[in-house]
């Protein structure tokens, strides 16, 4: 049976042509985060390990490999604003990946309009059908196992203001598949979006989860 499993530690090697780990912890959703420093420069970037981790209050969380300067960023002013990134918007998205230096404002880069947000200070971006205000809860340096500490630094925030573009709701219900979120996916190049044909529902068998 353990010859139909391909095995590997990842301290060893995975022996694969890509490592497949983040292929398999697919597809994910992306922390599009918006953010400034102290003295208000702006940065906006996206990281794909991303999601969300709390409902009642509703917490959200990236990890950047490195302390780049959303992470600083957001140590020094404690806020941030997460962007829902959709097909329509991709490119754009994409285009605020580049390695700039810290002088550069991504907004301007990709082609983006800053509008004021309600609650933080931090502006969001005011094409995204859906943006997140967000506070600073907690900034984690990752270790191993073993106790080694990482050059990654999980940011969690707690959603303080939520902003929806009103074609997203149907009778007072977010519909999902209508706003054509991507994905992040294994390799260097691929994402994903969803839509209605690959919808399935299922009953929970009893009503304790959310």
């Amino acid at each position: 049976m353990t010859e139909s499993f391909h095995f590997y530690e990842p301290r060893k090697g995975h022996g694969l042509p890509h490592d497949p780990f983040k292929a398999i912890i697919a597809p994910r959703p992306i922390g599009w985060v918006s953010s400034q420093n102290a003295e208000g420069g702006l940065n906006l970037a996206p990281y794909s390990f991303f999601n969300a981790f709390c409902a009642a209050p509703p917490i959200i969380g990236f990890a950047s490999a490195g302390w780049k300067d959303s992470v600083a960023n957001i140590e020094a002013t404690g806020e941030f604003c997460w962007h829902l990134a959709t097909q329509p918007l991709a490119e754009k998205m994409n285009t605020s990946s580049a390695s700039v230096g810290a002088d550069v404002d991504e907004f301007a880069l990709a082609g983006l309009t800053p509008a004021a947000s309600n609650v933080v200070k931090v502006p969001r971006v005011l094409e995204a059908p859906v943006s997140f205000e967000c506070r600073l809860t907690q900034l984690i340096q990752l270790q191993s196992a073993d106790g080694e500490k990482l050059d990654t630094w999980l940011v969690m925030g707690e959603v303080v203001g939520v902003h929806i573009d009103q074609h997203l709701l149907e009778d007072g219900i977010y519909q999902t598949a209508a706003a054509e979120p991507i994905l992040r996916s294994g390799g260097p190049t691929t994402y994903y979006t969803i839509n209605e044909s690959v919808r399935f529902d299922m009953e929970r068998p009893d009503n304790s989860g959310q």
